[in-house]
């Protein structure tokens, strides 16, 4: 066997934190090597925001992310900030636009996200290596990393191989895989930023309304988010139910006010007496989507005309509009989740740099921890900071 490849630091993934931990130990002279299995560099940043990237958001906070340990992510987030990323894009000459909620956008394309990171990692003299499969990872003194195309070996190792979302893209549990070996303890992984699904009689409901999208309030636990909901065929979607699925757990309930903001009850009891003759379907239909409508008049408003409808089914169906209880039967997984809920326990790591506090010289950064952030650049912003910290150290 030929002698390992020497360098200061090896990186495995060449991600959204793989490559920014590479910049910034590259940057302090760093001999640094990044490996990714994929034969292209940032693979899910190229599909994010609909292929336009939301690469951070301008409301980021500790108190937006999810983990064991919520103070966890407060030191990374603070020592490389939202700010210091947009400062790099607008170095870069990279148009951008904030869309909603703080979230911020290429004006063109993700393309300009992943060329100004390969530029910053050429100018740190990273060496990256793309098509090489890691197949065993060892210690003994220095990290030892084996591929199907030689072995490479450094004192520092920092795992930013992602977590278990969207496996099309090449995703894999190789981060867990290998902080597992070393001692470190997971927090179990789940999806997150996830479709709902459904089943018997809400599921009957949902999917003739396949398609149909309105503003409304998702509430799961205590956290609540307003932004769209979709129903699909399956069950629900959109910005608030991927939102509200990060803190959902199997049996609980999901709870949506479809008419956030608005009283339901004296809206339809103003409309019976203004409309007496007017169908249910027809005055439901200024207040919700069309389909919706007319689904929801079907099955709680018999009657043809307003003025047949007692006060108490108009009550009883802005009851359910404000609070409609339902239970999911799942989500759509791995294949449709845009991040990995739980993943390597922060207890096992330093806050200040992602180093294991049992493995000196093993870092681990990115979605491969257990820190999830909301739904509109906050993993992103994770990515950059988290890549960021453990650089400084690696």
């Amino acid at each position: 066997m030929s002698s390992p490849q020497a360098f200061d630091v090896i990186i495995l993934g060449a991600g959204a934190a793989g490559l920014f931990a590479a910049i910034a130990a590259g940057q302090r002279g760093r001999r640094v090597l990044v490996l990714d299995h994929a034969d292209e560099a940032g693979k899910k940043i190229l599909i994010s925001g609909g292929g336009r990237c939301n690469f951070t958001n301008l409301h980021c906070a500790a108190d937006r992310f999810l983990s064991a340990n919520p103070h966890f992510a407060r030191s990374a987030l603070a020592r490389y900030t939202q700010h210091d990323f947009v400062a790099l894009v607008r170095r870069h000459g990279i148009a951008f636009h904030e869309k909603t909620l703080g979230q911020l956008f290429c004006d063109g394309s993700a393309r300009q996200i992943v060329a100004m990171l390969l530029a910053e990692a050429r100018a740190a003299e990273v060496d990256l290596r793309l098509s090489h499969r890691v197949t065993d990872v060892s210690r003994a003194g220095r990290f030892r990393v084996e591929t199907d195309r030689g072995g490479f070996e450094a004192p520092s190792l920092v795992l930013a191989t992602g977590g278990l979302s969207i496996p099309k893209l090449g995703a894999t549990g190789l981060a867990h895989d290998i902080a597992r070996r070393f001692g470190l303890p997971l927090v179990a992984p789940r999806p997150g930023l996830v479709p709902l699904t459904f089943a018997g009689e809400a599921l009957e409901l949902m999917r003739p309304l396949s398609g149909v999208a309105l503003d409304c309030i998702a509430r799961s636990g205590r956290a609540a988010f307003r932004e769209a909901m979709l129903f699909t065929h399956r069950g629900l979607s959109g910005p608030a139910i991927l939102q509200a699925s990060s803190y959902w757990r199997e049996g609980e309930a999901v709870t949506l006010d479809l008419l956030p903001g608005q009283d339901a009850a004296a809206l339809l009891r103003a409309a019976k007496r203004a409309r007496p003759r007017a169908e249910p379907r027809t005055v439901l239909g200024s207040l919700l989507p069309q389909r919706l409508a007319e689904a929801l008049a079907a099955r709680h408003l018999p009657g043809p005309r307003m003025a047949d409808l007692p006060d108490r089914a108009l009550d009883a169906l802005a009851a359910r509009l404000r609070d409609w209880e339902l239970r999911p039967g799942g989500t759509e997984g791995y294949a449709k989740a845009e991040v990995t809920l739980g993943g390597v326990d922060t207890a096992a790591l330093s806050s200040r740099d992602c180093q294991a506090r049992e493995v000196p010289g093993l870092f681990v950064v990115g979605e491969a921890v257990d820190v999830t952030g909301w739904l509109g650049g906050y993993n992103f912003q994770w990515a950059w900071s988290s890549g960021w910290i453990a650089g400084q150290a690696a």
